[in-house]
């Protein structure tokens, strides 16, 4: 269950048309490295993330008033730069339109011209995020890995982590093209550098609650 394991992997979230049309607007979106924090500005993704939250698979795991504020793509695979791996972690930032003076509000940063900021732990417990596949991604491809039920620890420091996932065990999520590994960003995941040939791309939306306390705004919001 998506409330007890924080995650579910999905089939045919896109089909294979929706697929084709999103390689031919990344064809259009030229990037550095493995990929952008910043597509949700783009009217496609935009678009995409409204098919999104309409799926009716991905519907039943999201709460109808949440919106998406952000959408990152993910490209890995063996060509030099684009193989990588992500150590254990819980995502604690979101992206907002500026910033706040507040004791609650810690970890301040900016990313590709964008304000970040780690908000209370209710905002985060309250995120949904929804990785759409491009590729099939098998277990050479560096799938993610999640610890099942972290999502219910809070937010966790480095040693109290690995202790979860020793107790727990990690899974890898693998996907079909025009899959989805649905997730709450505060589950524990990581993900190792691809050994095979292939190309794994993702497109990362996160969703959370209309409004932020404190003041805060969303940096974008669709």
């Amino acid at each position: 269950m998506f409330s007890e394991h924080g995650f579910e992997v999905l089939v045919n979230v896109m089909s294979p048309t929706e697929c084709d049309a999103v390689d031919e607007a990344l064809r259009h979106r030229p990037m550095a490295g493995a990929g952008t924090r910043n597509l949700l500005g783009a009217t496609w993704c935009k678009d995409l993330a409204d098919k999104v939250r309409r799926c009716p698979e991905v519907a039943r795991l999201l709460p109808a008033s949440h919106v998406a504020v952000q959408c990152t793509y993910f490209e890995k695979s063996a060509l030099p730069g684009r193989n990588w791996l992500v150590p254990l972690h819980q995502d604690l930032s979101i992206p907002v339109a500026e910033k706040i003076d507040h004791a609650s509000l810690s970890g301040w940063s900016e990313k590709e011209g964008t304000l970040y900021v780690q908000p209370p732990l209710d905002v985060l417990e309250d995120m949904v995020a929804v990785r759409l596949h491009l590729d099939v991604c098998h277990l050479e491809d560096g799938p993610l890995k999640v610890v099942p039920g972290s999502h219910t620890l809070g937010i966790l420091g480095p040693e109290a982590g690995l202790q979860a996932r020793e107790a727990a065990q990690d899974v890898a999520c693998l996907a079909a093209r025009g899959g989805a590994v649905v997730m709450r960003p505060l589950i524990l995941h990581a993900s190792s550098k691809a050994s095979g040939q292939s190309l794994r791309r993702v497109l990362h939306f996160v969703f959370g609650p209309r409004t932020l306390p404190f003041g805060l705004r969303w940096q974008t919001t669709v």
